[in-house]
């Protein structure tokens, strides 16, 4: 009979046990994980330059430029946080309390004579190719020659990463036989993104619309698809400008048994 009653009292505790060990290891993760969150916010905080007024007052304004109204007024002492930049504008936020706070765009002639947490200036530089090379759209316009016609193109450029882009073109061509409406969609490989003067390819595809200028028969218009390849190399010049120089060759896919080729 001992041995009988013993064995579920020994299971019994040792049950018993296994549930406060669990419990306790939950109520640790439990507050592992709310200390990792603390700390990731307190670090998502300090991510951010805050930098002191040192100026009488700076003007906040709703938008990136001198045409947006002004909304708020930061005075001399006052610590703001330099969230981003877009060109010579900088988003900044003023807390007020814990829970309040203002977000806005300051000029950086407003910000050169802010001090950081020593006392000191912050530095505020000039764009230079390091921004350039980090930017996400670039847009441009292109002159030259389409197989003879004179041309010009305007493109738009989303960089995906630092080698490859995303490029939309459209292309006018202006002949003395027929005008051409050329619009393209190609990838741009850029292999080595940091060279002051840095050679890129293209592969791509679109349509183009050919109107003939024909005046004692009148031909009729054609509308055909385009596959193209080039080659090019941009140069940097200073700050957000560049040159771009390219060549392209495009094979029209026409209805006949013939493909064209324009250069």
């Amino acid at each position: 009979m001992l041995n009988i009653t013993t064995t579920p009292l020994q299971y019994h505790k040792t049950s018993l046990v296994s549930q406060v060990n669990m419990k306790n290891q939950l109520i640790h993760t439990t507050l592992l994980l709310a200390l990792t969150i603390m700390a990731l916010k307190v670090q998502a905080k300090d991510d951010f330059q805050t930098v002191a007024v040192a100026d009488p007052y700076i003007d906040i304004r709703t938008g990136p430029g001198r045409g947006y109204p002004i909304f708020y007024v930061v005075e001399r002492g006052k610590w703001i946080a330099i969230i981003k930049r877009r060109t010579q504008w900088y988003k900044v936020r003023r807390n007020i309390n814990e829970k309040r706070y203002k977000e806005g765009w300051v000029h950086v002639s407003q910000l050169v004579k802010t001090l950081d947490l020593k006392g000191d200036y912050v530095e505020f530089k000039e764009e230079d190719q390091d921004d350039f090379i980090g930017r996400q759209w670039e847009a441009g316009a292109l002159g030259g020659d389409f197989a003879g016609a004179n041309q010009i193109t305007m493109y738009s450029g989303y960089q995906a990463t630092k080698n490859i882009s995303l490029e939309v073109a459209l292309t006018q061509a202006v002949g003395n036989f027929s005008d051409s409406l050329l619009g393209t969609i190609a990838l741009a490989h850029q292999p080595f993104p940091h060279w002051r003067a840095s050679p890129f390819f293209l592969v791509g595809a679109g349509k183009i619309n050919t109107e003939p200028k024909a005046t004692l028969v009148r031909a009729s218009d054609r509308n055909d698809n385009v596959l193209l390849v080039g080659a090019g190399i941009k140069l940097y010049i200073t700050r957000r400008f560049f040159l771009r120089m390219e060549y392209k060759s495009h094979v029209i896919q026409t209805n006949t048994d013939e493909n064209e080729e324009v250069e």
